[in-house]
């Protein structure tokens, strides 16, 4: 069955949603969502993905890896506990949109510093309510994640052909490098250590290691994890080059998470990569920072149809046969039949067996796909940053 045959049979009883929608979601194929809007009078294309996770609406928005994507959150309850002054994952939110089932509710926590449909209108975000979000989730899991255009338009005044337009000009990840539109401006120290539940404390280990991380698009609760386990961070902007850092005399370099096709920030980003591996200078990578490492050592790396994008994905550690439950969001992966002879795959998705690490055979470098400081998600693969400070001590003598 062709795709555009296959889109027709799931969605031609999915049109209208309630009466005077003030918002819609239009498919490159033509498909249509109307419902409800909430968040800023905006309209972008961009990719459309789903997120399964429970919890963490606040930090999946402002993960600086979803710049040029438009979100389905599968969990309804989406702005029950508000926005807080403590959970951001970069100043920012750099997702384009969310689309969610039930309306957005007021807050019920105490940490709640504002709402979320105001936080939304202050970062010009839109959102629509009233998708059937279970319908399009099944479309991006069986015929992938489409291009779309998400509008808001709080009159009800909406231009479904010019929206549809919108999505098939988009030029999707693929060949996209967002990298730079998400990196900090300037090198700078990171000194806090992550909350208490309290919220009032935080927790800081003496610092014993210099590492400097480079910001593709760092989430805030990397550096957190790393200051906790004794690191003094210096974090750099993604075109920082090895020279540069290697100046600075570090124990370790950390190679962040970030946006876009990986392959295209390699063409900038991988001979610096390269350079630093061969100094024999520990590193660690997560995310696109997995994919780069993978990229600089001559791997391929592609587009996945659908991506993985959650925090209940089992990962198996090939070394140890232990199984941690992940929290992941990435929509490229690295192609297995490239890897050459110096990685090996240490840790494989026990959903389809893709690559989730690597280690290098005769050098202190290692990465993963997913996401150990697990914001949100849970916290079994944390340990990671204990690897990292290990293999630090372990190249100091």
């Amino acid at each position: 069955m062709g795709q555009k045959k296959q889109s027709d049979q799931y969605f031609s009883a999915l049109r209208a949603n309630g009466s005077n929608p003030t918002a819609a979601l239009v498919l490159e194929d033509g498909s249509v969502f109307t419902g409800h809007g909430f968040g800023a009078a905006a309209a972008y294309a961009g990719e459309i993905c789903f997120n399964t996770s429970m919890t963490g609406y606040q930090e999946i928005l402002t993960d600086p890896s979803y710049a040029g994507q438009i979100i389905t959150f599968t969990f309804p309850h989406i702005g029950n506990v508000g926005i807080n002054d403590q959970d951001f994952e970069t100043d920012t939110p750099a997702a384009l949109g969310l689309i969610v089932r039930q309306p957005v509710t007021n807050p019920a926590s105490w940490r709640a510093t504002s709402d979320l449909d105001s936080w939304l209108k202050t970062h010009n975000v839109p959102g629509i309510s009233g998708i059937d979000t279970r319908a399009l989730t099944r479309r991006i899991r069986t015929l992938g994640a489409p291009r779309g255009t998400l509008c808001h338009a709080p009159e009800g005044a909406i231009d479904f052909d010019a929206l549809r337009e919108k999505a098939v000009g988009w030029s999707g990840l693929a060949h996209m490098d967002l990298t730079g539109e998400v990196t900090c401006d300037i090198a700078h120290d990171w000194r806090q250590g992550s909350w208490l539940m309290d919220g009032s404390v935080h927790r800081r280990t003496a610092s014993e290691y210099k590492v400097i991380a480079v910001d593709f698009g760092c989430k805030h609760n990397i550096l957190r994890c790393l200051v906790d386990v004794g690191c003094a961070v210096h974090v750099v902007p993604s075109k920082t080059t090895a020279d540069e850092i290697l100046a600075l005399q570090p124990d370790g370099v950390f190679l962040s998470n970030g946006p876009g096709d990986p392959a295209a920030t390699a063409s900038h980003a991988g001979p610096h990569i390269a350079k630093l591996i061969d100094a024999n200078i520990p590193i660690f990578g997560i995310c696109i920072g997995h994919q780069l490492m993978a990229l600089a050592l001559g791997a391929k790396t592609h587009k996945m149809d659908r991506g993985h994008r959650g925090a209940n994905h089992p990962v198996k550690d090939l070394e140890t046969g232990k199984i941690e439950i992940t929290s992941q969001n990435h929509g490229f992966v690295v192609d297995p039949s490239s890897l050459p002879d110096n990685l090996i795959v240490s840790h494989t998705s026990l959903f389809d067996q893709s690559i989730e690490g690597l280690r290098h055979t005769s050098k202190p470098a290692f990465c993963v796909q997913y996401h150990p400081e697990s914001s949100p998600g849970p916290h079994d693969s944390r340990y990671l940053f204990e690897c990292f400070t290990d293999l630090m001590k372990k190249t100091r003598v």
